[in-house]
């Protein structure tokens, strides 16, 4: 196994569990101890844990901000099936904004299944990676963030006021009953609040690690999303709200 594909499980064991030990994570890979904690010590170098006696715990700062390629090695399968169930909303010829998420990657992975839609995105893995798909992709513009391969800043914004769409596809850092749906970076919320104001339809795609939990910038309420996609059921108390609050729940 490469250190990269270890890494990734131990990414995804520290996401379920919050904290790993280096003992267990030696004998399930069969490597040395040592070969462990150098693992960890880049992990921690990314943002992801912070190092602990015998092991690590993982960082739940409420701005903890992630770069797009940790957070897009980070429960990989189960935003495969987020999006798998997405694109089922997704019609020929629609008009779609969408973020610079990871798991609004994935989606973007699929559309080439469907015919004549136009995209409007800040994300610059989108603009890079789907440029001889067909699709037509317009750009929000705007200022740079390196960490999160995105475009933000008033240029964007002034360009996304532009267009009317059918629909948003956008993801989160965290949900919390009684606080909303919210993000870590304030620049980017912004923008996607006008993206927000622009569609038709709000899709959110929010894996099972994003529920209670706490972030830095209120993104929206319940209230302004029509669909929300996961990969497990929400637990009851969840499914009531989202029924009060008259939201279709995939999952």
């Amino acid at each position: 196994m490469l250190a990269a594909e270890r890494r990734q499980i131990i990414i995804n064991m520290v996401h379920m569990d919050k904290r790993v030990l280096v003992s267990e994570l030696s004998d399930k890979f069969n490597v040395t101890e040592e070969t462990i904690r150098r693992d960890l010590e880049k992990l921690e170098k990314e943002g992801i844990v912070t190092r602990t006696y015998g092991g690590a715990i993982l960082n739940s700062h409420t701005n903890e901000d992630l770069p797009f390629t940790t957070r897009n090695a980070t429960n990989s399968e189960s935003k495969q099936q987020i999006a798998s169930k997405a694109l089922n909303l997704i019609n020929d010829g629609d008009t779609l904004m969408i973020d610079p998420s990871s798991t609004s990657l994935e989606l973007m992975k699929l559309l080439h299944q469907r015919k004549n839609l136009t995209i409007i995105t800040s994300s610059i893995h989108i603009l890079h990676e789907f440029l001889n798909t067909g699709m037509q992709i317009i750009s929000t513009g705007g200022t740079l963030r390196p960490r999160s391969m995105s475009l933000v800043g008033t240029n964007a914004e002034d360009i996304v006021k532009k267009y009317n769409v059918d629909k948003v596809v956008l993801s989160c850092k965290a949900l919390a009953l009684g606080k909303g749906i919210m993000d870590s970076n304030e620049a980017e919320c912004e923008l996607k609040k006008a993206m927000l104001r622009q569609a038709s339809k709000v899709l959110l795609l929010a894996d099972h690690t994003k529920f209670d939990r706490t972030a830095f910038v209120k993104l929206m309420d319940f209230e302004d999303v029509d669909v929300l996609i996961t990969d497990r059921e929400p637990e009851a108390p969840w499914l009531d709200m989202l029924k009060e609050k008259d939201i279709e729940v995939l999952y």
